[in-house]
């Protein structure tokens, strides 16, 4: 299999890891391979392109301005060969279903409506829900492990993916109940982002890393909660989390946070049908008052 005109997937694989270990010993270690077949490939890669991706270092490696190019690009590249292969197997099976990933703790607004609606669709499949960590669904999207995705502008990436706006919502800031802001009727983001004592969270990378900063390292929607009944940490979030929250937590509206959009995504090249009638429903729901079903039942018959 090649991708990137005649580039081997297997060559961007290995330059892919050597890429992002900046060792090459590192590298052959998590590919399982001797490290002397790593870097003839990766050399071959080089001569291919015509261009250096690498600059040796007696500590590793450094990437070279086109070999930052590859890197972003063989990681798409390496994501559509996967997703492509998940999404074929799962066509393939004898019971089709659908994959749709949401964030664990999010979209409580949209999900049961959602599902209820789609199940009463004559010939809807199965749907296996994923529910994932903290920005993780736009990559179970993009990499095949789901077919369909529940994402939130501005916070996710849409790029390369069709979407549908389905619900906006305002922002809140949780706080410890017993906090001095607590009673306030709105906070402001500058407020927020100034309390000494309540620093936000910091969200992980694509790779798990997480940025620098004072606020503690939150990997799902529960554990940032009880961070912030503990005094740990607040949190700005979608009013919707409101209805997820214990009576040690309160929510104080914060008018000038940005708003955040609710919208479904799937793949732009998508042909399956199930997908296509879940969009369908999704876009044609009215959340808070549930679905439409008199207009559902009317579409389908």
């Amino acid at each position: 299999m090649t991708t990137l005109a005649g580039v081997e997937t297997r060559e961007l694989r290995y330059f892919v890891a050597v890429a992002e270990e900046l060792h090459f010993g590192r590298a052959a270690a998590r590919l399982g391979i001797a490290q002397p077949p790593l870097s003839r490939a990766v050399q071959q890669l080089e001569r291919r392109l015509g261009a250096q991706l690498l600059e040796r270092t007696p500590r590793g490696v450094l990437l070279t301005g086109a070999g930052a190019v590859l890197l972003a690009e063989g990681r798409a590249a390496l994501d559509a060969v996967a997703a492509a292969e998940r999404r074929t197997r799962r066509a393939g099976v004898e019971d089709p279903k659908v994959v749709l990933v949401s964030k664990a703790g999010a979209s409580n607004d949209v999900l049961p409506d959602l599902l209820a609606a789609y199940g009463r669709v004559p010939g809807s499949v199965a749907v296996d829900v994923v529910l994932s960590g903290i920005g993780e669904q736009e990559w179970y999207l993009r990499d095949g492990r789901a077919d369909v995705a529940l994402l939130h502008l501005p916070f996710d990436s849409t790029v390369g993916l069709d979407t549908e706006e389905l619900v906006t919502h305002d922002q809140v800031v949780v706080l410890p109940g017993h906090h001095p802001l607590a009673a306030r009727a709105e906070l402001t983001t500058a407020e927020v982002e100034s309390l000494p004592d309540l620093p936000l969270p910091r969200w992980p990378n694509r790779d798990g890393s997480y940025p620098d900063g004072p606020g503690p390292a939150v990997r799902d929607h529960l554990q940032l909660l009880q961070l912030i009944a503990l005094g740990r940490a607040a949190a700005i979030l979608p009013e919707t989390c409101r209805s997820s929250l214990g009576s040690d937590l309160v929510a104080v509206p914060v008018p000038d946070a940005p708003k955040v959009t609710t919208v479904i995504a799937w793949p732009p090249h998508s042909r399956s049908r199930a997908v296509a009638d879940l969009v369908r429903v999704a876009t044609e729901l009215d959340y808070g008052a549930g679905p439409r079903l008199e207009s559902l039942d009317r579409r389908a018959s």
